[in-house]
């Protein structure tokens, strides 16, 4: 369906009088969805106070005033003056509450094995682990890195790490050994929890030997704290290493929660730009749990009854999400291993119809690989538990989006898509309160100032695309690039003066739907995930048989995007045959099965300007098969007439790999 035809699901007065909007509507005194914008965007001292009020958010001392922007919006300042810690809001608040004895994860491994732990048994795990990480002298302000699959202790090791005022550093567990260290080492991390070894599709997935490899490649890390899961050996070094279990094995059930300042970090996450080199996103405890209360619960509708399923590695955002904003709510978290199509190719629609699913989440890449496999859930399953599905990661294909709004939710039921970023969750989402149209979002996040600019700064017409970004600075908002002030600045604060750039191209329809098109820089989303071109290059180069490469993502059916990499090889290198397989073990043994290449291309020279930058702009057309546009500042547009003949002469070249 065209994305300027009519609606396809419209809000009936059931849901939307019964949402959490319509509730705290009524309190703000307002009457529309776009009425409670205006309030968060004009009056953000009295929106969030009233909003923080109304939910019941905790302080140790209360805060002064709600916003300080005295140094400018990029460091606007929340709750000044106030202390609070995350898991005084989505743990601590629930103890003498029947919350507190009702389940809030149920867990199943790859293999079959089930756990159901209590917010009470949760509490008591991570106030013990909280005790053993003291004991080796952590505290307010170290980052520990967690390394950790979808097992039950990744969100133990979330929570304690915050509750004693340290930053949570969680990192991809799909990662090699060079981006683990990477992290590590941009981070300072003290510290690292992983596993012996978990299961990924069957295989047994060595992560110490991981961590061991990047450690050791990292001086500031003092200690490793190891889950046993597999029984799989790990190679000990005496003094780093410390079993979970025997760390924890003298500590108390119970421990004190880390006073902090409401600005004071506690989650740094990883993403990726077209510089490259990761960046480090800082979010505070203030900044990141009231951004959860704007996100999960007053604009995605999740409510204390659901049952919250949405599969996604700990070391994207997602993850701590979920990990955190589940328990703010009341909810519970089902927390899978493993993948959504194995052991069986439909694992995922199994599991919500055994665990009553009330609350799914997913990519929209998952769902075009269950189109593709021929999945029929809506015949198969029993899906009536869904209440709500929510959707975020990467832009939805017409085709894939209806299929998952009749398989899944059988017409019914909206997509709440919503749309940001690690920097800040959601800038647009969806709400149950206003009218949804194919691949949409229908409305902006209060108090962000959404807006879409033209080329001159000025607000974009209807139906125009142009650069989606923030007016104003939201309460979520990261509190900067870590340890990189000024590559902050100048990533998303430099092309409009007080004005958030986002890097997303969108649009805005005649009613009022927002719609994503892609990014506007060269960062790549391959499977939902972000990463940048210098990170899978540098891979390549180090191969010692590369002499230069281009790494750009192009549409794909069932990933959304595939990454090509275009090389240059050095004279004397390997057979073409031999030189692809090389550097796609080492694209995905340093990045992760999801970055595996679908196809290398070897030419003699890359595209570049007259000052020798790369133009991955021109790459990525002649790849995906379009018109590559100006190519006045190229210094050898040679290389362009010879990339499109081996794209469209060298049956190697054209070879495709399954996903």
């Amino acid at each position: 369906m065209d994305r300027t035809s009519a609606f396809a699901w419209q809000p009936n007065a059931a849901l939307s009088q019964a949402s959490n909007a319509a509730a705290f509507m009524h309190v703000l005194g307002v009457d529309s969805w776009e009425a409670m914008v205006r309030c968060g965007d004009e009056d953000p001292e009295r929106f969030h106070r009233v909003l923080l009020d109304h939910f019941g958010f905790r302080f140790y001392r209360p805060y002064s005033a709600v916003v300080d922007e005295t140094r400018g919006p990029a460091w606007a300042s929340w709750c000044v003056g106030g202390t609070t810690n995350v898991v005084l809001n989505v743990l601590d608040r629930w103890r003498g509450t029947p919350t507190y004895d009702k389940p809030l994860l149920d867990w199943e491994g790859e293999d079959g094995a089930r756990r159901t732990l209590t917010y009470r048994e949760i509490d008591r795990e991570v106030c013990r682990l909280a005790g053993g990480l003291r004991g080796l002298g952590l505290g307010p302000g170290d980052v520990v890195a967690i390394y950790l699959p979808n097992v039950p202790e990744a969100m133990v090791a979330m929570l304690a790490v915050a509750k004693i005022g340290a930053v949570v550093m969680p990192l991809f567990s799909g990662f090699g050994a060079d981006a683990v260290a990477s992290r590590l080492a941009t981070g300072g991390a003290k510290a690292i929890i992983t596993i012996d070894a978990s299961l990924r599709r069957g295989k047994v997935v060595n992560a110490f030997a991981v961590v061991d490899e990047a450690a050791a490649l990292s001086p500031a890390v003092e200690h490793v704290i190891v889950l046993r899961h597999t029984g799989a050996p790990v190679d000990w070094r005496s003094g780093r290493d410390h079993w979970w279990d025997e760390l924890c094995a003298t500590q108390p059930d119970t421990a004190s929660t880390q006073e902090m300042d409401a600005e004071a970090p506690y989650l740094l996450v990883f993403t990726s730009g077209t510089t490259g080199q990761p960046k480090g996103v800082v979010h505070s405890h203030i900044g990141f749990t009231a951004k959860l209360v704007l996100d999960l619960w007053l604009l995605l509708d999740c409510k204390p009854s659901d049952r919250v399923f949405w599969m996604s590695d700990m070391g994207w955002i997602i993850g701590p999400l979920i990990v955190f904003g589940t328990p703010l709510v009341g909810a519970t978290l089902v927390l899978v291993e493993g993948a959504p199509n194995y052991p069986d190719p439909d694992r995922m629609w199994r599991i919500i119809e055994r665990q009553r699913i009330t609350y799914l989440g997913v990519a929209p890449t998952t769902v075009r690989g269950f189109m593709a496999q021929g999945s029929a859930p809506a015949a198969t399953y029993d899906l009536s538990s869904l209440r709500m599905l929510i959707s975020a990661g990467e832009a939805w294909t017409p085709e894939a989006w209806w299929w998952f709004f009749q398989q899944a939710g059988g017409g019914r039921l909206p997509i709440l898509n919503f749309s940001g970023g690690t920097e800040m969750i959601s800038i647009i989402g969806t709400t149950v309160l206003l009218p949804l149209k194919c691949c949409g979002f229908n409305c902006a996040l209060p108090g962000t100032g959404a807006d879409i600019l033209d080329e001159s700064g000025a607000s974009a017409m209807p139906g125009a695309v142009g650069e989606l970004v923030m007016r104003r600075p939201s309460i979520g908002l990261t509190r900067g690039i870590w340890r990189d002030e000024v590559r902050y600045l100048q990533t998303y604060w430099s092309t409009w003066p007080g004005i958030w750039h986002h890097g997303d191209f969108a649009s805005r329809d005649a009613d009022g739907q927002w719609y994503i098109h892609g990014r506007s820089d060269d960062t790549m989303k391959i499977a939902g995930k972000r990463t940048g071109p210098d990170e899978i290059e540098a891979l390549a180069l180090a191969t010692g048989q590369i002499a230069d490469a281009a790494a750009i993502a192009v549409p794909d059916p069932i990933k959304g995007s595939a990454l090509v990499l275009v090389c240059v090889p050095k004279p004397g290198a390997s057979d073409p045959d031999a030189l692809r397989d090389k550097l796609e073990r080492a694209v995905t043994q340093g990045l992760g099965t999801p970055f595996r290449p679908s196809r290398v291309i070897f030419v003699s020279d890359l595209p570049r300007t007259r000052n020798m930058k790369i133009m991955r702009r021109v790459i990525r057309a002649v790849c995906a098969g379009e018109e590559p546009g100006d190519q006045s500042a190229l210094v050898n547009p040679e290389a362009v007439l010879e990339l499109r003949m081996r794209i469209g002469n060298d049956p190697d070249d054209r070879r495709r790999r399954a996903p």
